[in-house]
């Protein structure tokens, strides 16, 4: 089976307790991550929607940051780690179960999106895009990593991330479902946002539990990150 996203219910009750290595793995990727999506926005005091926010490793770190953070997730388990945890750390996020096609959320809700590890799992890509586009406020930005998708991508993600060194579960991903870096500028721009700059994400080194460590890189041809903005409305004119 392939783009099995049970996985995250089934390792919810280990989401936190570093244990797993490819959820150790997963946690590592958000600081690379920030260090990259930092450059775009100020989060303090934002409201900010984590699309996707599995057991809320990235609603935390955003958390930490001043943001005022919402997460959703159609893993319900996950969920059910991401609001105990953040309970025991003292963090106010609110958590909600859902899917990005149909966001339970008013429109022009939220000054950013962040949306990581999720865009090559949607069942439609464009909902998605429309739905993030919509609860954006004008200005809002919209922060995000996925999987360029060529022999290369699957390569590294499928053939030596799941299959060799298990990096993540056998059958994590479909490679069919990875997205071209154009292909994405063109759906993002069909749903009203403005694309900006993106660039390459991957390994940076390893730390001492011997796991890899995560950050910018120049090419896009493996996982990449990008940013886009929903655009302020155009000032009316006096005659």
């Amino acid at each position: 089976m392939r783009n099995d996203l049970s996985i995250y219910d089934t390792a919810a009750e280990q989401w936190w307790s570093d244990e797993v290595r490819w959820i150790r793995t997963l946690k590592n990727l958000v600081p690379g991550r920030l260090s990259w999506f930092d450059r775009h926005t100020d989060w303090q005091g934002r409201d900010v929607l984590d699309l996707g926010c599995a057991g809320g490793f990235m609603a935390e770190a955003l958390a930490k940051r001043g943001a005022q953070v919402t997460g959703i997730d159609p893993a319900a388990d996950a969920i059910a780690a991401a609001r105990a945890h953040a309970r025991s750390s003292g963090l106010h996020i609110g958590y909600d179960v859902g899917v990005g096609e149909s966001l339970p959320y008013d429109t022009a809700r939220f000054d950013a999106v962040v949306c990581v590890d999720v865009l090559e799992h949607v069942t439609d890509l464009d909902k998605v895009l429309s739905e993030v586009a919509r609860t954006l406020r004008p200005g809002g930005v919209f922060l995000f990593d996925t999987i360029n998708r060529n022999p290369l991508a699957r390569l590294a993600t499928i053939t030596i991330a799941e299959d060799v060194l298990r990096l993540l579960p056998r059958g994590t991903h479909d490679p069919s479902m990875f997205i071209k870096p154009r292909e994405l500028r063109t759906a993002m721009q069909g749903a009203g946002l403005l694309p900006g700059a993106f660039t390459g994400l991957g390994p940076r080194g390893i730390n001492r539990r011997l796991d890899l460590t995560f950050g910018r890189l120049p090419l896009q041809t493996v996982l990449y990150m990008g940013v886009a903005r929903k655009p302020d409305p155009a000032p009316e004119t006096i005659a």
